[in-house]
């Protein structure tokens, strides 16, 4: 950002780990972005004006208005955003939160997330992520799946998420490669795509099996010489294909956007492509910011 620019607004994408925010232009631009370590998880909530204040501050002279979305809005954050039922559109700017500040610099809207009455679920800063999805993609009829901790498969039709389903898909990777019985045989780095696509297809057809295949892991670096990267590989393919064989409905015969990370994302392309769809990818960072500027717009409007 150069010293004659000043940002219009301020985007910032609050996690429970980590903290972004970016300086944003009027035409959409990013002038700016920083980031912390203060996610939600690790504040009270008289300690998310001051992580902020630490981030942007700079950036603060022209009083830009500030729009978050994320865990900022959980009832653990800074100021709950009650969530909104499903069906509807992903973001709504009747519904925003304004957060309690002390600095008059600071405006800070908060965006609330979605849930789902039957079968319960809830997500919390994928809804702007869909959001700037159907901005990049206008008329999107389909399913977009969120690849993360926490994998989400949206159903959208005519601008609005109809239902939505959650996987703990990355968190049980977390978990069972670095504090379960198999985290001896997943030390290194490395990647085999033939065990992984192998992992996929097992476990697409016998989802039932994932217990059995699982500890076959550890039995075949024991005895059979299994290297750390295909034990790595299998543990995903054996998770991302038994989330396939559950999400089922949402994906086959559909049209399918992935949005997140670009090594994961790709890994779930890869999936889905072995069953014949053809996945589109859409990066997790220009989503939000699509999502939050296409809010913005619409706060803007109504005032």
């Amino acid at each position: 950002m150069t010293e004659t620019e000043t940002p219009d607004w301020i985007a910032v994408d609050w996690g429970t780990s980590n903290l972004r925010a970016f300086a944003m232009s009027a035409d959409g631009r990013v002038l700016a972005e920083a980031s912390s370590d203060d996610g939600m998880g690790k504040l009270t909530r008289d300690g998310f004006e001051p992580a902020l204040l630490r981030l942007i501050a700079p950036w603060l002279e022209g009083r830009p208005s500030v729009i978050a979305c994320g865990m900022v809005g959980s009832r653990q954050g800074w100021c709950e955003a009650p969530y909104r039922a499903v069906p509807c559109t992903p973001l709504d700017p009747a519904a925003l939160v304004m957060a309690p500040t002390t600095d008059p610099r600071l405006r800070v809207s908060i965006a609330p997330g979605l849930k789902q009455i039957r079968p319960a679920d809830v997500m919390r800063g994928e809804e702007t992520q869909i959001a700037g999805a159907l901005h990049l993609m206008p008329g999107y009829d389909g399913v977009l799946c969120l690849p993360g901790t926490h994998s989400k498969w949206a159903h959208i039709s005519a601008g609005e998420v109809v239902s939505f389903q959650t996987f703990m898909t990355g968190e049980m990777f977390a978990l069972l490669s670095e504090s379960s019985v198999l985290r001896h045989g997943m030390q290194g780095g490395g990647w085999d795509d033939a065990a992984f696509d192998g992992a996929v297809a097992d476990a697409l057809s016998r989802p039932e099996r994932l217990g059995a295949r699982l500890f076959s892991l550890r039995a075949e670096g024991l005895i059979a010489g299994l290297s750390a990267a295909a034990a790595r590989a299998r543990l995903s393919g054996l998770l991302i294909g038994t989330e396939l064989a559950a999400a089922r409905p949402y994906w086959l015969g559909q049209r399918v956007t992935l949005i997140g990370a670009e090594t994961l994302s790709a890994a779930y392309a890869r999936a889905l492509a072995a069953q014949g769809v053809a996945a589109q990818r859409l990066p997790a960072t220009d989503c939000t910011l699509a999502g939050l500027a296409s809010l913005i717009r619409q706060t803007e409007r109504t005032r």
